[in-house]
């Protein structure tokens, strides 16, 4: 890199960067920024260049700080005024870096991000330092790659309020600090918190009541019969379905430079969610993930699904516009690496593709011992090409029948009513690019819509070829009626090499396809000559001798239920991550969610039934002092809904909830699409259903207002644990959004319907909205404010106010 010209101010913001970086910030600057630092920079501007130029080495934390001989280059926290961005981005040719090669804008949005969070940088030193070799038996030392063991239950002062062994371990910390955990939650706070957190939906007014009438009677049985309802219910799976497809990353298109669609992507979805409603143990689950494709099945349906499962390889964010067909190769295999061990080990091995893992004991020949068994496989996503401007696509995979694994509300669905709703979903899309053609279809009868649906597909289809001659020979397309998916499938078996500070141009050694040496045991699955070594690979993350696998799973489950993991960094179980804050907790529960043949359902149900869970909010000042982040679970941390649960919530209040599972996706019926030039990005930030939230369609860079407003995961990364903000954006969203006041007025509607008097209106709409009744003076001030402002427009902007509340957002 050349030397920076432009000067700035001394002044650099130490305040930021003197903040120590949490374990997600150290996440992000190891897999997106230090990398580019050591292939495009340190041969200039380090501590073992030949000569410094500029007098700025980028090769610690203090080098970037202090800048060079033009002044600083990095202002923490103030994008605008860091030189090097503005050299990254090539915005004056004359500073450029590095000078011969333009970085990507996805790779210049990351450092534009990386500044904006402060500059967080882990690196230490100011001078040369001598390499040191890792030490793999010395790293099993560490807790997280010892294998867990199951504790005894300890005992406790207070035998009477554990229910559980789980309340045991919970009352022995706490009496450990002389705490007390708080009371119960009440009956009517207990069973809203259990919907939600069991399918995301709220209770019914009669279901409360009839949850409060039997718990006064028997609260623990009471409190067993819903769960295992619950449990048992197809929205368990839509909403724990979502929280493996954060995990996964899943997302309906490419995303980056050039955002292609993946019109398959759906297939995947509803397998997660028929696999979590199924009870799949864990260990299959993930397995079927991994190799699926390999694995035997039973008949052409079964391997169908198998197909559809290997999807989690294949949906991850890919650079369409990338010309170098070896980078793009190894840059999906990076991203395969990622996501299968973060997702299932919480390790970042990923951090090891341009040298050895700085923090944790992988070394890089590790990471090219997984990239020899994703070399070895075939990925094959789709995507269009889009009159040439899509250089990598790929076809799909043909599968032997319809609609693999669909849930079992959407099987008992109608042929006719199926048919219908692909039609509307069709015309629905048509409105949004060609309003006038919409129009034409209001008063048609059914064989007429699908009639000229049919007309307009042929003519966009012939239109598509005649723009580019490169879809009808690139494209692969199947025969008619043809069903297809994502996934992987075997290729040529091959080793990696080692490539010098992840350079492709730049190979060594050739490294034998194997496994993480730290977590391996003895006994490890040798991988065949002939074979990808994709099952042994999948076998491997899901021995019992694997030491990560069952407890990141458990801690995840427990986050889920807690609002926070044993382990507080529930993607890192490394050396940057946290410590858990109960070991002995998470051990025991991880080897019984083993012996209990890796079940989800019996492992959510043997929490939710603790008494730790089933803890009120109340606030302890003694408590908060000494515990202020309540790791010893003195209380139950008040928690908001996530922006899926927000959404559905709504529809489920107002009445206008479709619980029939969504038919495909929006994604699908727009097809292969080239968003932001063959589609605009409003048609899925702006798409409207009232199915729910799972159904909608998730665009990288495009998701749904809603989901975006209130902190949806990611859809490009692994997000075990979501953040959670209380912006502007959020308030502005409840009180102007036209599908906020379209579930007002509906919920305005509903009530109105009912025969009651007014209070007892007022009481239903705290009910429906709140899960409990309205209060002496909240019904006077009800009434009060109707009475100024109208029936129509006074039950409106009431019931929105309703949905505008803390309390219709927060757990209790």
């Amino acid at each position: 890199m050349r030397i920076l010209l432009a000067a700035l101010p001394a002044f650099v913001n130490l305040a930021a960067a003197a903040v120590a970086p949490n374990p997600a910030q150290i996440d992000f600057f190891e897999q997106r920024i230090r990398p580019v630092l050591v292939a495009k920079c340190y041969k200039c501007h380090s501590n073992d260049a030949e000569k410094i130029k500029g007098g700025l080495t980028l090769d610690t934390r203090a080098g970037v700080l202090a800048g060079g001989d033009s002044g600083a280059v990095v202002v923490p926290g103030d994008p605008k005024n860091s030189v090097l961005l503005k050299a990254m981005s090539w915005e004056d040719k004359d500073m450029a870096m590095p000078p011969k090669e333009q970085l990507s804008a996805d790779v210049v949005a990351d450092f534009e991000k990386w500044i904006a969070m402060g500059a967080p940088d882990p690196r230490e030193g100011t001078a040369k330092t001598e390499k040191v070799a890792i030490d793999i038996e010395k790293g099993r030392e560490f807790w997280a790659f010892q294998p867990p063991v199951a504790a005894a239950a300890p005992a406790v002062k207070d035998t009477v309020w554990p229910r559980t062994d789980v309340d045991r371990f919970i009352l022995a910390g706490l009496e450990e600090k002389k705490l007390r955990p708080v009371a119960d939650a009440g009956p009517r706070a207990l069973v809203r918190r259990v919907y939600f957190d069991l399918i995301g939906l709220p209770p019914t007014p009669e279901e409360v009541g009839a949850f409060v009438a039997a718990a006064d009677r028997d609260r623990d049985a009471a409190l067993a019969a819903v769960v295992d309802k619950l449990l048992a219910s197809p929205q368990f799976g839509e909403r724990w379905g979502r929280h493996w497809l954060d995990v996964a990353r899943y997302a309906e298109s490419t995303g980056k430079e050039r955002n292609f669609t993946y019109p398959e992507a759906w297939r995947y979805r509803d397998w997660v969610v028929a696999a979590v409603n199924a009870d799949k143990p864990y260990d299959q689950f993930v397995r079927e993930q991994i190799a699926g494709d390999l694995l035997p099945a039973a008949d052409a349906a079964a391997r169908d699904a198998l197909t559809v499962a290997t999807g989690f390889l294949a949906m991850g964010p890919k650079s369409m516009n990338e010309r170098n067909k070896e980078q793009f190769r190894m840059d999906m295999i990076d991203e395969q690496i990622d996501v299968a061990t973060k997702a299932v080990l919480g390790v970042t091995v990923a951090c090891a593709r341009c040298h050895d893992h700085k923090f944790d004991p992988i070394p890089q020949r590790d990471y090219y011992a997984l990239a020899g068994i994703f070399r070895s496989t075939q990925t094959l996503y789709g995507t269009d090409t889009v009159g040439g401007r899509n250089r990598n696509a790929s076809p799909l995979i043909a599968l032997n029948e319809g609609r693999p694994a669909a849930p079992a509300a959407d099987a008992a669905e109608k042929p006719a009513e199926r048919t219908m709703a692909a039609m509307e979903q069709r015309i629905a899309m048509l409105a949004k690019s060609d309003p006038k053609k919409a129009a034409k279809f209001k008063n048609l009868s059914p064989a007429q819509k699908e009639q000229l649906l049919e007309r307009f597909a042929a003519a966009t289809a012939n239109a598509k070829k005649k723009k580019g001659g490169a879809y009808a020979a690139k494209k692969n397309d199947p025969a008619p009626g043809a069903v297809q998916a994502m996934g992987v499938r075997e290729g040529s078996p091959v080793d990696a090499r080692m490539l010098t500070r992840g350079e492709v141009d730049q190979p060594t050694d050739t490294v034998p396809r194997g496994f993480v040496q730290v977590l391996s045991a003895k006994n490890a699955p040798a991988i065949p000559t002939d074979a990808s070594g994709r099952v042994q690979f999948a076998d491997w993350l899901t021995s019992r001798e694997n030491p990560q696998t069952a407890r990141v799973m458990v801690n995840r489950v427990w986050s889920y239920l807690f609002g926070q993991g044993i382990v507080r960094t529930p993607d890192n179980f490394g050396a940057t991550g946290e410590k858990p804050g109960n070991p002995a907790l998470l051990d025991t529960l991880a080897v019984k969610f083993m012996d209990q043949g890796w079940s989800v359902k019996a492992l959510v149900r043997s929490i939710v039934l603790s008494r730790a869970y089933q803890l009120g909010t109340a606030h302890d000042s003694a408590a908060n002092e000494i515990d202020p982040d309540n790791r010893l679970i003195w209380h139950q941390t008040p928690r908001r809904l996530n922006a899926e649960a927000i959404r559905d919530a709504m529809l489920a209040a107002s009445g206008q909830l479709d619980l029939k599972p969504g038919e495909a996706s929006y994604v699908a019926t727009v097809g292969d699409a080239y968003v932001g030039r063959g589609v605009k990005p409003e048609a899925f930030t702006d798409y409207e259903s009232h199915k729910r939230s799972v159904y909608l369609p998730i665009v990288r860079d495009c998701v749904p207002e809603v989901l975006d407003l209130f902190d949806f995961a990611e859809p490009s990364l692994v997000v075990a644990a979501r953040d959670v903000t209380n912006v502007p954006s959020q308030a502005l969203y409840l009180m102007n959004n036209p599908f906020v006041r379209e579930q007002s007025a509906a919920l305005a509607k509903r009530v109105l319907a009912a025969k009651k008097d007014q209070p007892q209106r007022i009481e239903l709409a705290y009910q429906l909205a709140l899960g409990r009744g309205a209060t002496p003076a909240e019904t006077e001030r009800a009434r009060g404010y109707i009475a100024e402002h109208g029936d129509d427009l006074g039950w409106t902007t009431f019931c929105q106010a309703l949905f505008a509340s803390a309390e219709f957002r927060y757990l209790r």
